[in-house]
């Protein structure tokens, strides 16, 4: 399921974004980090990764990093466009959801070779029009995305390849302890019913054995932008009412009236409402995050 909302991306572009090229400096220039390799991510969720990775040899640029934002309404700037054009790297969410990457990519006349975590991911198969693009909730996807970028950091700076790997290993341990997590719960947990308002977290209440019993009517018009289908809405607020769902997974970074209604009903029938978010908490990175909402889960399921 893509995320359109994400695809109407203003662009500032043309003679300001010209000048700017010619004359600005950005973290995201190799050049001016003091030889470090420069990378831009979409979002720092994938920022975090490649810090994580590659410590202070590297300069991350995340276009996306306010947890108050809202991801879908994002505007770029003639600044952003500057760091792409002089990035050594590109991460892209890819699967519709960053659009704005290949807009930015091609407008800005970069060279930088481009890491798209969909396609790594193999999740999409072909024909999937209900592909679920949030990847970055699949731990065994950021495990192949550790592995590429550091692969590409060690040959864009061969000399600190050893650091990179390192670093690597620590982060793939901690991933895969993530996984272990999810692989228990799902010993104890599996066919929960459970509900959200957008598949923000599908992919983990997949690794945990849960069961997604949210309309698709309900979810996607959300993640559309779109006006909820009566019936849909209808259907979605009685999994609560009825205590079919035994928590709901709110996206705190897009709200509508339909979702305060779901989460009211929700509130109302006391079924628990846990957060998520499609970027980092402010003070977080990538595994305590994810483990923050594994155990939110799970406390979610314990009530």
């Amino acid at each position: 399921m893509q995320n359109r909302r994400l695809l109407a991306l203003p662009l500032v572009v043309g003679a300001a974004a010209l000048a700017l090229t010619g004359c600005a400096t950005s973290s995201a220039s190799s050049a001016d980090s003091g030889g470090k390799v420069a990378v831009v991510a979409s979002t720092n969720v994938y920022g975090s990764i490649v810090q994580s990775i590659g410590g202070e040899h590297v300069s991350v640029t995340s276009i996306l990093d306010d947890p108050s934002q809202d991801p879908h309404s994002f505007e770029s700037s003639a600044q952003t466009q500057l760091a792409v054009s002089k990035a050594d790297l590109l991460i892209e969410n890819g699967g519709g959801y960053d659009d704005f990457m290949t807009t930015l990519s091609k407008s800005s006349g970069t060279k930088a070779d481009t890491i798209n975590v969909v396609k790594l991911s193999g999740l999409d198969k072909a024909g999937d029009s209900e592909f679920n693009e949030h990847v970055f909730y699949s731990y065994p996807t950021m495990v192949k995305l550790v592995g590429d970028v550091t692969d590409r950091l060690a040959t864009l700076d061969s000399k600190d390849a050893d650091t990179f790997r390192a670093n690597a290993k620590a982060l793939t341990t901690k991933l895969q302890d993530l996984e272990s997590q999810t692989d228990a719960a799902k010993q104890s947990d599996a066919g929960t019913k459970v509900a959200y308002t957008e598949p923000v977290p599908g992919y983990l209440f997949d690794a945990m054995g849960l069961e997604n019993v949210t309309p698709e009517a309900f979810s996607e018009a959300i993640e559309e932008g779109n006006d909820v289908p009566p019936a849909a809405l209808n259907d979605t607020i009685k999994l609560f009412s009825g205590h079919t769902a035994k928590l709901l997974a709110y996206n705190e970074q897009t709200s509508s009236p339909e979702t305060e209604q779901v989460k009211k009903a929700a509130d109302q029938a006391g079924i628990p409402v846990v957060g998520v978010t499609e970027t980092l908490p402010k003070g977080e990175d990538y595994v305590s995050w994810q483990q923050a909402n594994i155990d939110a889960v799970k406390a979610a399921l314990a009530k």
